[in-house]
Protein backbone atom coordinates (compact mmCIF):
# COMPACT_ATOMS: atom_id res chain seq x y z
CA UNK A 1 0.00 0.00 0.00
CA UNK A 2 1.09 3.79 -0.82
CA UNK A 3 2.14 5.61 1.86
CA UNK A 4 0.45 9.20 1.44
CA UNK A 5 1.18 12.42 3.57
CA UNK A 6 -0.92 14.23 5.76
CA UNK A 7 -1.60 16.91 3.06
CA UNK A 8 -3.34 14.29 1.10
CA UNK A 9 -5.72 12.89 3.61
CA UNK A 10 -6.37 16.64 4.38
CA UNK A 11 -7.79 16.88 0.29
CA UNK A 12 -10.87 14.48 1.55
CA UNK A 13 -14.06 15.82 2.32
CA UNK A 14 -15.39 13.10 4.64
CA UNK A 15 -18.72 14.26 5.87
CA UNK A 16 -21.84 12.82 8.33
CA UNK A 17 -24.85 13.01 6.75
CA UNK A 18 -28.97 11.83 7.15
CA UNK A 19 -30.51 9.40 4.59
CA UNK A 20 -33.93 11.44 4.02
CA UNK A 21 -34.80 9.13 1.12
CA UNK A 22 -34.15 5.82 -0.04
CA UNK A 23 -35.13 3.63 -3.18
CA UNK A 24 -34.26 0.59 -5.26
CA UNK A 25 -32.61 1.13 -8.02
CA UNK A 26 -33.44 -1.66 -10.75
CA UNK A 27 -31.74 -0.18 -13.88
CA UNK A 28 -28.21 -0.94 -11.77
CA UNK A 29 -26.36 -3.46 -13.26
CA UNK A 30 -25.79 -5.28 -9.74
CA UNK A 31 -28.42 -4.94 -7.01
CA UNK A 32 -28.09 -1.27 -5.88
CA UNK A 33 -30.18 1.28 -3.92
CA UNK A 34 -30.17 5.33 -4.94
CA UNK A 35 -29.78 7.26 -1.47
CA UNK A 36 -30.42 10.88 -0.72
CA UNK A 37 -27.85 12.01 1.80
CA UNK A 38 -28.40 15.65 3.40
CA UNK A 39 -25.47 17.13 4.73
CA UNK A 40 -27.32 20.71 6.34
CA UNK A 41 -26.23 23.67 5.18
CA UNK A 42 -23.62 24.78 2.88
CA UNK A 43 -23.83 20.95 1.00
CA UNK A 44 -27.63 20.12 1.29
CA UNK A 45 -28.71 16.84 -0.17
CA UNK A 46 -26.73 15.02 -2.23
CA UNK A 47 -27.53 11.50 -4.12
CA UNK A 48 -25.68 8.46 -4.49
CA UNK A 49 -26.01 4.81 -5.56
CA UNK A 50 -25.12 2.02 -3.44
CA UNK A 51 -24.97 -1.64 -3.32
CA UNK A 52 -25.71 -2.31 -0.06
CA UNK A 53 -29.00 -4.62 -0.90
CA UNK A 54 -27.97 -7.36 1.43
CA UNK A 55 -27.52 -5.50 4.68
CA UNK A 56 -29.88 -2.47 3.56
CA UNK A 57 -33.53 -2.08 2.63
CA UNK A 58 -34.73 1.51 1.85
CA UNK A 59 -36.92 1.86 4.97
CA UNK A 60 -34.08 0.68 7.40
CA UNK A 61 -32.23 3.45 5.86
CA UNK A 62 -34.13 6.73 5.99
CA UNK A 63 -32.66 8.67 9.19
CA UNK A 64 -29.31 6.80 9.15
CA UNK A 65 -26.28 9.01 9.70
CA UNK A 66 -23.83 7.73 7.29
CA UNK A 67 -20.08 9.02 6.18
CA UNK A 68 -19.44 9.74 2.84
CA UNK A 69 -16.81 11.32 0.74
CA UNK A 70 -18.46 14.65 -0.37
CA UNK A 71 -15.67 16.26 -2.97
CA UNK A 72 -15.47 13.96 -5.86
CA UNK A 73 -16.61 14.79 -8.74
CA UNK A 74 -20.31 13.47 -9.92
CA UNK A 75 -20.22 10.40 -11.53
CA UNK A 76 -22.53 8.87 -14.27
CA UNK A 77 -24.18 5.53 -13.09
CA UNK A 78 -26.62 4.27 -15.57
CA UNK A 79 -29.45 7.07 -14.80
CA UNK A 80 -28.18 8.08 -11.97
CA UNK A 81 -25.42 11.14 -11.31
CA UNK A 82 -23.83 9.47 -8.43
CA UNK A 83 -22.46 13.35 -6.08
CA UNK A 84 -21.02 11.50 -3.04
CA UNK A 85 -19.66 8.35 -2.08
CA UNK A 86 -20.69 6.40 1.00
CA UNK A 87 -18.46 4.70 3.33
CA UNK A 88 -18.53 1.42 4.00
CA UNK A 89 -16.40 -2.22 5.10
CA UNK A 90 -16.85 -5.32 4.33
CA UNK A 91 -18.24 -7.41 6.26
CA UNK A 92 -17.00 -11.50 6.23
CA UNK A 93 -18.61 -12.22 2.73
CA UNK A 94 -17.44 -9.23 1.36
CA UNK A 95 -21.17 -7.39 1.60
CA UNK A 96 -20.61 -3.69 2.89
CA UNK A 97 -21.23 -2.40 6.07
CA UNK A 98 -21.98 1.40 6.46
CA UNK A 99 -19.97 3.63 8.69
CA UNK A 100 -21.19 6.03 10.18
CA UNK A 101 -20.96 7.60 14.00
CA UNK A 102 -22.48 5.82 17.20
CA UNK A 103 -24.51 9.04 18.29
CA UNK A 104 -26.31 11.37 17.06
CA UNK A 105 -23.72 14.30 15.61
CA UNK A 106 -25.19 17.31 13.52
CA UNK A 107 -24.88 16.83 9.76
CA UNK A 108 -21.95 17.98 7.63
CA UNK A 109 -20.12 17.12 10.76
CA UNK A 110 -15.87 16.90 8.97
CA UNK A 111 -14.38 13.61 9.89
CA UNK A 112 -10.56 14.75 11.75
Amino acid sequence: MAEIGFDDFEKVDIRVGTVTRAEPFPEARRPALKLWVDFGGEIGVRKSSAQITVHYSPETLIGRQVMAVVNFPPRQIGPVKSEILVLGVPDENGEVVLLGPDQKVPDGGQMH
